[in-house]
This record gives structure tokens, C-alpha cells and sequence, in this order.
């Protein structure tokens, strides 16, 4: 027989705040459709490993789904659907909706860079008969987490005559691999005096890419030639080449499945690759809406979001100004009317280092997408701050879609902090909060996620494009 509840027990479910495990809330029919979403997103995740082949993958995507390129000035229609390729490194889908943006448009907006190593511009050079690749790393990594592991070249080069050649050589199992060496234990003595966070410096992330010289009688740095003879042969490209090139080394490390469980995925490439995924399949997947809804997809956030192609330039501006004009209104009427959910990652409670989290505040792994209401570094500095009015608004639309979601903070006060692109669309007068997926070892060459939070994220963007 069960036991009565007493009051204390009854009042405590009715005012306090408790986080549960999905578990206690999902079927096995939604766990199941759960694992199904996390499929189609350890593919993306294999196949598009930089910005540039993210916009590729998810044009081909949209295709397939009735998306056409985005033609300025034509007159679209409530479910029209289209896209716009903003140089071939970010992407906006949009559904056109019943109301057009007259009453403002659904947004969500997440960014598919994510730290790696640059090439330098002259980056080819030959020492000790081996030849290495120069780097400048992208994005806030330890540095030391990138040695002694296995890489893959990713990229595009442009030519003297301007032909574009696009590069990928390492993901295959019959493609050969790169590798940063490190010093030995036995001679790594003066090493083991250097900080953590200076144990591998910049300057030493060095790509070790061959060692067999050029068959010839005499010659000097012919290791370095013969590098150079097969990326010719191959490419049609010469050492100046590289000047004009954007390549990238990235961890050749397979998508898996993490646990006895199968529960989470590791990979590289989570930030935010996470969240853009959910945010594109949920407009994908919407039927006609209400109010025209984006998914924004953009490149630079992890190097603070400039550059034309980054959101603190004016391309998704511009773009939902030239909806506004077909709609008959001011472009910053649109944009002030608008709502929008910047799709990013927060930093999951790990109980091995638990002194950093707040763990009253802290988001956990399984309990579903992530709302962080603000971002930014101690005292708040570079971020947004959400509206206790728009939160409350997501909280309802995501409530009445029986998604589940949970709160959290970046971390305690003065240990650290980050941003995200939530300013960037606050600055042009749009109500907009963070919300996304908690991940262990952010910024590592092998992040973790739970697939029920990645579900998670996906519904929450599909609640809030219906709402």
C-alpha cells in the first residue's frame, strides 16, 4: 500500500525546483526516438568537419527537402522555403511563414566553426630531414591535448589563376594521418616545469607530414621538394599556393557511441555542431508557420564572431531587412519584433573537477537542453542578459511542448567564462537567450554528449519555430 504523502512532502512538490533525470520522465518509445535523431547527427558530424563543409552538407540536406537559393527581391509565398549562402562558410534556411515577418521571425542561430589549427601562410618548411606544417590554432584549446594524436587536413586553396581546389586527405582508413610529436617521459624534464597551460606552446604545434626525400643527387631540403612534387602532382599546386589557402588540421578521430550504454557521443566538433544540428533539422522538419522561422548558421564564433561571414557582421541583418521589404515593413521593425534562440553549448558538471561549477547552478548531463541566461566573464562582461520576460516566455513554449530543459550558468563567478553570438543578435534589437546541449571536455579534441539532451535541443527548436 502506498504510503501517504505528508504536507511537508506535498508543498515540496509544489514549490521547489527539482532536476530529474529524463529517464523518470521519458518512454522507451522517446529514448528510442532519441538514439533514431542521434544517427543522423554522428553523420553529419563525420561528414562535415569544418564551416565550409557543414554549408555544403546541409545545402545538399535542404535540397533534398524543397529548399532553393534565396533570390532577393522575388516574392515568396507562406511555406516557400530558401536558403542563403553567405560565401560558402555560413547559411541561413528560412520557411516562409503565414504572417511573414510583419510580426517579427522565429530565429535560431548557431555556429558551425570550431577550434582547430590553422596552416600559417608560408606554412611548408623542412628540419632534421622531416617535413612539418607551421600552425596558428583557432579558437580557445589546451594546447597540449593536440599532440600525439592523429589529424586530418581539411580545406580549400585557390591558385594563381583562381581555380579552386578542395582538399581532405586523412578521415578515410586508407588515407594516410598527421600527428604534433611530443617529447618522451625520459627526456621531458625541463617540460615538467612549464604551467599545464604552457606545457605545449604555440609555436611547437608543429604537423609532421613526411620524411623521404626527393629521389635526386644533390639538393637541398629535398624532403621538403618531394612534399611539394606530390602535392602537385595531385592538386596542381605550387608552394606559393598556400598563401591563398584556408586549411585546416582537425582531429581523424571516428564518431562513436561512449558507454556499455551507448548513452552519449564522442566526437570532435560538438561546439557547436551540436546545436546547429537541431536547429537546421527542426526547420526541415516544420510545417507551415506562423511567423517566417530561421535557422542561422554561422561561421568566427569561436574567435569572437568578426569577419563577414561571423554574426557581428550584417548578413543575417540584411537578410531578414530584405523579407521585411517584401512584407511592406521597415527592416528594423522586423528585427525588433523577433525572438530568437542563440543554439549554443554550456559547460556539463563534471564530477572530477566539481570546484569550478556551482553545482545549485550548473547544467547536468541527461536532464535535456541547457537555457543560460547569460554569458560572458565575471561580472557579465560580454554578454546579453535575457529578459526575465523572454525567459519566461521559452519556459512556457517549452513546458506546453513537454520538452525538457533545465538552467544553467558557465561555470563560478570569477573562474572563467565565454560568449556565444546572443549579443550579436541583442545588439540589433532582438529578444533572444542562450539554449543548447551541456558537453563534457569542451573545446577538446574529443568532446562528450548525452543523446537525450541533443533530442532535447532538437524539440525545443522545433516548439519554439511552431510557437
Amino acid at each position: 500500500m502506498e504510503k501517504e504523502k505528508t504536507q511537508a512532502e506535498l508543498l515540496s512538490e509544489k514549490l521547489t525546483l527539482k532536476k530529474e533525470h529524463f529517464s523518470k520522465a521519458m518512454s522507451d518509445e522517446e529514448i528510442a526516438k532519441a538514439d533514431a535523431f542521434c544517427e543522423g547527427y554522428k553523420t553529419f558530424l563525420s561528414e562535415a568537419k569544418t564551416e565550409r563543409e557543414c554549408v555544403d552538407y546541409i545545402i545538399a540536406e535542404a535540397e533534398k527537402n524543397g529548399f532553393v537559393p534565396f533570390v532577393k527581391g522575388e516574392k515568396y509565398n507562406a511555406g516557400d522555403k530558401v536558403y542563403y549562402n553567405n560565401r560558402g562558410k555560413s547559411i541561413i534556411l528560412a520557411v516562409m511563414g503565414k504572417k511573414g515577418v510583419t510580426e517579427g521571425a522565429k530565429i535560431v542561430a548557431s555556429h558551425i566553426d570550431s577550434p582547430r589549427l590553422d596552416l600559417k601562410p608560408t606554412p611548408l618548411y623542412e628540419d632534421g630531414e622531416m617535413a612539418y606544417f607551421k600552425t596558428h590554432y583557432y579558437g580557445g584549446i589546451k594546447k597540449y591535448q593536440w599532440t600525439a594524436i592523429p589529424l586530418a587536413l581539411h580545406g580549400v586553396m585557390i591558385k594563381a589563376d583562381g581555380t579552386s581546389v578542395k582538399v581532405s586527405v586523412g578521415e578515410k582508413a586508407d588515407e594516410p594521418k598527421f600527428v604534433i610529436t611530443d617529447l618522451l617521459p625520459h627526456l621531458g624534464k625541463e617540460q615538467g616545469t612549464r604551467t599545464l597551460s604552457d606545457g605545449i606552446r604555440g609555436e611547437e604545434l608543429n604537423i609532421l607530414i613526411g620524411s623521404r626525400p626527393f629521389k635526386a643527387d644533390s639538393g637541398s631540403e629535398l624532403v621538403k621538394l618531394n612534399i611539394l612534387s606530390m602535392l602537385n602532382e595531385k592538386y596542381g599546386i605550387v608552394e606559393k599556393d598556400f598563401i591563398s589557402a584556408e586549411l585546416e588540421l582537425v582531429p581523424a578521430l571516428p564518431v562513436s557511441d561512449i558507454g556499455f550504454d551507448r548513452s552519449m557521443i564522442g566526437a570532435y566538433g560538438h561546439d557547436d555542431r551540436v546545436c546547429a544540428y537541431p536547429a537546421y533539422k527542426a526547420v526541415l522538419d516544420s510545417d507551415v508557420p506562423e511567423h517566417t522561422i530561421l535557422a542561422v548558421l554561422s561561421d568566427k564564433e569561436e574567435i569572437g564572431s568578426d569577419g563577414n561571414t561571423g554574426l557581428n557582421s550584417a548578413y543575417m541583418k540584411y537578410f531578414i531587412c530584405d523579407l521585411a521589404k517584401m512584407d511592406g515593413i521597415d527592416g528594423r521593425d522586423a528585427l525588433s519584433k523577433s525572438e530568437c534562440l542563440s543554439a549554443d553549448v554550456n559547460a556539463c558538471f563534471d564530477p572530477t573537477f566539481p570546484s569550478v561549477h556551482d553545482k545549485y547552478n550548473c547544467c547536468t548531463l541527461n536532464h535535456g537542453a541547457v537555457i543560460t541566461k547569460y554569458t560572458g566573464s565575471r561580472g557579465k562582461s560580454g554578454t546579453s542578459d535575457a529578459s526575465a520576460e523572454f525567459v519566461g516566455k521559452v519556459r512556457r513554449i517549452l513546458d506546453a511542448g513537454n520538452v525538457s530543459w533545465q538552467i544553467g550558468e558557465l561555470g563560478k563567478v570569477d573562474e572563467g567564462g565565454g560568449g556565444t553570438v546572443a549579443m550579436y543578435i541583442a545588439n540589433l534589437n532582438v529578444d533572444v537567450v542562450d539554449l543548447g546541449v551541456p558537453v563534457l571536455s569542451m573545446h577538446a579534441p574529443y568532446e562528450v554528449v548525452s543523446k537525450f539532451d541533443v533530442y532535447s535541443t532538437y524539440r525545443a527548436c522545433f516548439e519554439f519555430y511552431k510557437s
